[in-house]
């Protein structure tokens, strides 16, 4: 299984499936985050789970690219906040497990206030919000 595969089924099993058994399977025991509102570890991980039951969460995932040991992801999430958010996540791999990560976070402009008139993600949902 390539590493982009294993995040496709890391991010799935944890955000739709919500399985919190996920956190072992896929992210390495001595995980690091690098998103300044998320602790290190699967403590972290599992706050995040815990905290996103009740806000109609959804990620909606889009472009995975894979480089060595690295792998980056652009999504949609919903639910962190009033508007849905575009996400890119990095995630560094160790001994087959997710072991490091950064993001970059920023809301989402519906298309029809873009400048360019195009979407902000190259994926299939609805984007006018």
């Amino acid at each position: 299984m390539t590493n982009k595969e294993i995040v496709e089924q890391a991010m799935k099993a944890f955000f739709v499936d919500r399985d919190h058994n996920a956190i072992e399977r896929y992210w390495h025991k001595d995980y690091v985050q690098h998103n300044p509102s998320m602790i290190n570890g699967h403590q972290g991980l599992r706050d995040i789970l815990k905290n996103s039951i009740d806000t109609g969460f959804q990620w909606i995932p889009g472009i995975f690219v894979e480089i060595n040991n690295l792998v980056i992801s652009h999504s949609r999430v919903q639910g962190w906040g009033p508007t849905p958010l575009i996400v890119v996540d990095i995630f560094r791999f160790e001994d087959g497990k997710i072991a490091e990560h950064w993001d970059v976070v920023q809301e989402e402009v519906p298309t029809s206030k873009t400048a360019s008139g195009n979407p902000m993600t190259s994926f299939n949902y609805n984007a006018e919000v």
